[in-house]
């Protein structure tokens, strides 16, 4: 995704850090769902022992919600990023994904390339929002600055990136977003698909997203040779997920083009992996922008994204995201859409709100 204060640029990266011992506490007074964050017990009723006498109810955990099925951007490195937990109170949100994991110049993870996976806010940030009930999904790329997929020179190595941050925050999902020279590139196309391959097979209840940009009508040609290798190589992930947004076409209904990028996408993994068009809805998934987008004639509205999640919801899409949680607010008097806010009139977290309505 290019970073909105620099129209070519969009999204960089960060967040980060385990918590695992507020995880572990949290275990102990509440299930955990499939994202980390706990869920409500349900209570059966108490049943009647052999003399009549009431027994004590037993408490049983409520379903859990996929890990990454609803969790919009947050990235801590511009835009005034809002406290997590704060966001949690207020819209009722449990899973952030966290932007961006970048290489440091070579084959090694960083956040933003420079800060290390452990330390600092990103860490502090995970752990509050574990301690809290919530977790977070990963996401590695974005549009600007060294993706591993280029930095990592086979398959294996970059698999081996991809595995040190799955281990250093004990993740159950991660994102793939795969843009500009990542995606461009067949070679490297067809390294992150070797690599998330072995991943899967390390890693068999790991949720795996492959994010990427998208036409109105569905995937280019990248795109569809992405979703092919994968297919080909035997890739089972969770969700291939398109950005239907920044077309560079003006004046656009970003809702209606939502709607037939995300059946294009449906219809190209469903060719790939011979599916039904249930099934293959089932494997994919969207993510929105709010409001403004980079494109002029583009401003994806509130009612619009609305509008999406009802789509989603008819469809049971595996993943709903939008970019970026810190744009989730309206501008002040004077100020443009921008790494900050909207562009459109909102109340703050109106989109965030919305997104968890979403359960699949």
């Amino acid at each position: 995704m290019r970073l909105f204060t620099d129209r070519r640029a969009r999204r960089t990266a960060l967040a980060a850090a385990t918590g695992l011992t507020a995880a572990v506490a949290l275990g102990a007074t509440a299930a955990a769902n499939s994202a980390g964050a706990a869920q409500p017990a349900t209570v059966q009723p108490a049943a009647a022992n052999s003399a009549g006498a009431a027994q004590p109810a037993t408490v049983q955990p409520a379903a859990a919600l996929p890990s990454g099925i609803a969790a919009p951007y947050l990235y801590l490195g511009w835009g005034n990023p809002p406290s997590a937990t704060s966001v949690m109170s207020a819209t009722g949100i449990k899973q952030f994904t966290m932007a961006f994991v970048l290489s440091d110049g070579g084959c090694n993870p960083k956040w933003d390339g420079s800060r290390a996976l452990t330390g600092g806010t990103d860490q502090s940030t995970i752990g509050k929002i574990r301690a809290a009930g919530g977790d977070v999904t990963v996401s590695f790329g974005g549009y600007s600055g060294n993706k591993l997929g280029q930095k990592c020179s086979s398959a294996s190595a970059l698999a081996g990136a991809y595995q040190k941050v799955i281990n250093a925050y004990q993740l159950k999902s991660i994102d793939v977003d795969i843009e500009a020279g990542e995606f461009s590139s067949s070679t490297v196309r067809q390294r992150v698909v070797d690599a998330l391959k072995t991943v899967r097979a390390k890693n068999a209840s790991l949720k795996i997203y492959v994010t990427f940009g998208t036409t109105p009508t569905g995937p280019d040609a990248a795109g569809k040779d992405l979703i092919k290798k994968g297919a080909a190589a035997g890739l089972n992930i969770d969700a291939w997920a398109v950005m239907p947004f920044d077309y560079d076409q003006g004046s656009t209904d970003m809702l209606a083009t939502t709607r037939t990028a995300v059946d294009g996408l449906k219809n190209a993994v469903a060719s790939a992996y011979h599916l039904s068009s249930d099934a293959a809805y089932r494997k994919v998934g969207l993510s929105s922008m709010n409001g403004r987008t980079d494109s002029s004639g583009e401003t994806v509205s509130l009612s619009n994204f609305k509008a999406i999640i009802s789509y989603a919801k008819s469809h049971h899409l595996a993943r709903v995201s939008f970019w970026a949680l810190n744009r989730d607010r309206t501008c002040p008097s004077g100020q443009s859409a921008g790494d900050t806010c909207s562009g459109i009139s909102q109340g703050t977290y109106d989109f965030t709100k919305a997104l968890a309505t979403y359960t699949g």
